[in-house]
């Protein structure tokens, strides 16, 4: 019998005590300790009696992945390595030298240090190259971004010694770091748009992302915000507490904000409870089929209560609450506990009763099914037709948040010859090749913010870098594809180079008005929308 069989025929005894217990605490308790016995001894004979040597540990991590599967595609099992790393965006913080890094050309490049982290503080810059660590070379040796991780990546307190390159230096130069906390930001952009709308983009809800907004917000109302723009597009959740402080900001008095149910664990209502910053003024939620989870409660609150208006395309439809559960060596388990509901009761989980290869595809499946053009595609059901709470509006619930306005997706500037491109990572490399050649220039010249959003041209030589680098890695020019997509190419490299040079912001102050949910998002704002769609901006 080949381990491979052996895996599968053990698996349906541990899977059938999992489904099958019956009901009541103690018959239950009972069934766990009846089926861990019979679990048990089959690992002991295993162990003693198979042909060949039995690899355990492996064994029951398998039992345990399957399992989890076979009760919804959320439970998922954490190996005891890799507990730290998966914590680390929830946390919002990890612990290293804080650097965003690219390899290029077989070596360590900094692409910018983290702000108030120990690289920034030594005085490591954008363009430096790390050719040692530790005294190992990790130059021209094929290194990978794990190997690179595992290498500068520590507990806070440790040193590690790094070898930089730099430009126009001949001599390596020698970094102690001393390594520490640095923050992974929630908040990836704020800005005014105009002198009344503010916007801001959220990557996940951690344990930091509200000290992150608020600040944000207080910015943007003392640069006169009077309208806001809240950008979940791509955001695929984080923690459940972080949400229901976000919509706590949003809505006035004692409002529902979310409650949580599950079969051991009673309903919970989670109401909001302190004075926002953001109770008064127009509200606007952009969102797509990638915002999840904390992006769905958030939205399903927004429009539930009539607080505001969703812009975009149906959320994901995650409505399951994790609770982790540390397991004896280490490894943990995020177990499904409960479902969360919106305001107005909906439960916005989609179905996952065809397994999870099945229900990792569905998000893809749209396109095909004409979903992310026209909603018209979507079966809706009066089973899942509910209310609003303030005005009445129809709202559905079955699988993610349906927006309020709808925004087909735009293909028109797309091309093979671009979505290569974009594949092979090769603009971020493009940009980045420039930008070290160019430096100095580049830094004395674009200095001007508003000037550069505004006004810069990317160079043809930039073009011509892109075209060069596609053309090395076998994507062949196509000069139909590249008229058709030049605007979105231009303005991706722009980007780009806004980032390299100023920060994330300004990456999105470049590309968001190629973006058609962001367009639409302030469109509603000026065009009569947001005021005869009914919601009052409270």
């Amino acid at each position: 019998m080949s381990k491979t069989a052996m895996k599968s025929a053990l698996l349906p005894l541990v899977l059938f005590g999992c489904i099958c217990a019956p009901i009541g605490q103690v018959a239950a308790q009972k069934t766990v300790q009846e089926q861990g016995e019979k679990f048990n001894t089959l690992l002991y004979y295993m162990n003693r009696m198979y042909v060949d040597s039995v690899d355990l540990d492996g064994l029951v991590e398998t039992a345990i992945r399957e399992m989890l599967e076979e009760l919804d595609p959320h439970s998922v099992y954490i190996p005891a390595e890799d507990l730290q790393q998966a914590d680390e965006p929830l946390n919002g913080n990890f612990e290293g030298i804080g650097v965003r890094f690219n390899i290029m050309k077989d070596t360590i490049m900094v692409v910018s240090t983290i702000a108030g982290g120990p690289s920034e503080r030594l005085g490591i810059i954008s363009g430096d190259r790390i050719v040692e660590v530790d005294g190992e070379v990790v130059a021209g040796v094929g290194i990978r971004n794990k190997g690179v991780m595992e290498r500068l990546k520590g507990p806070k307190g440790t040193h590690v010694d790094v070898g930089i390159k730099r430009s126009r230096v001949t001599d390596l130069i020698h970094f102690d770091i001393e390594r520490d906390k640095i923050p992974i930001y929630s908040v990836d952009a704020h800005y005014m748009v105009d002198s009344r709308i503010g916007y801001i983009k959220l990557n996940r809800f951690s344990k930091e992302t509200m000290g992150e907004l608020i600040a944000a917000l207080d910015e943007l109302q003392s640069a006169g915000m009077k309208d806001l723009v809240l950008d979940l597009q791509g955001n695929g959740g984080g923690m459940l507490n972080t949400a229901i402080a976000m919509g706590d900001e949003f809505l006035s008095g004692d409002r529902l904000i979310v409650y949580t149910d599950g079969r051991s664990f009673p309903r919970e209502d989670r109401v909001a409870q302190q004075e926002g910053r953001f109770e008064q003024g127009r509200l606007v939620v952009l969102v797509d089929e990638s915002s999840a989870s904390a992006s769905e409660i958030v939205s399903g609150a927004v429009q539930d209560w009539d607080r505001g208006l969703i812009v975009g395309r149906r959320t994901f439809g995650k409505g399951l609450v994790q609770r982790p559960v540390r397991l004896p060596d280490g490894s943990a388990v995020r177990l499904t506990v409960q479902q969360y509901f919106t305001p107005s009761g909906r439960c916005i989980q989609k179905p996952y009763d065809e397994g999870v290869d099945a229900y990792r595809r569905e998000k893809y499946e749209r396109f095909e099914k004409g979903e992310l053009m026209s909603l018209d595609s979507l079966e809706l059901p009066d089973s899942l037709r509910y209310e609003t709470l303030t005005q009445g509006r129809t709202v559905y619930g079955g699988g993610g948040i349906l927006p309020d306005v709808f925004v087909p997706i735009d293909t028109s500037m797309n091309s093979v010859y671009f979505t290569d491109l974009l594949r092979k990572g090769l603009f971020n490399r493009a940009v980045l090749e420039y930008v070290d050649a160019n430096r100095k220039r580049l830094e004395k010249e674009l200095t001007d913010r508003a000037a550069f959003i505004q006004d810069y041209a990317v160079p043809q030589a930039l073009s011509d870098q892109l075209v060069a680098l596609g053309e090395s890695e076998e994507i062949p020019f196509v000069e139909a594809d590249w008229n058709t997509s030049l605007p979105a190419v231009n303005m991706r490299l722009k980007a780009i180079l806004a980032r390299s040079l100023f920060d994330t912001s300004a990456f999105y102050e470049v590309f968001n008005p190629i973006n058609p949910i962001y367009r639409r998002g302030i469109e509603v704002l000026n065009d009569g929308t947001y005021k005869s769609a009914g919601v009052d901006g409270r």
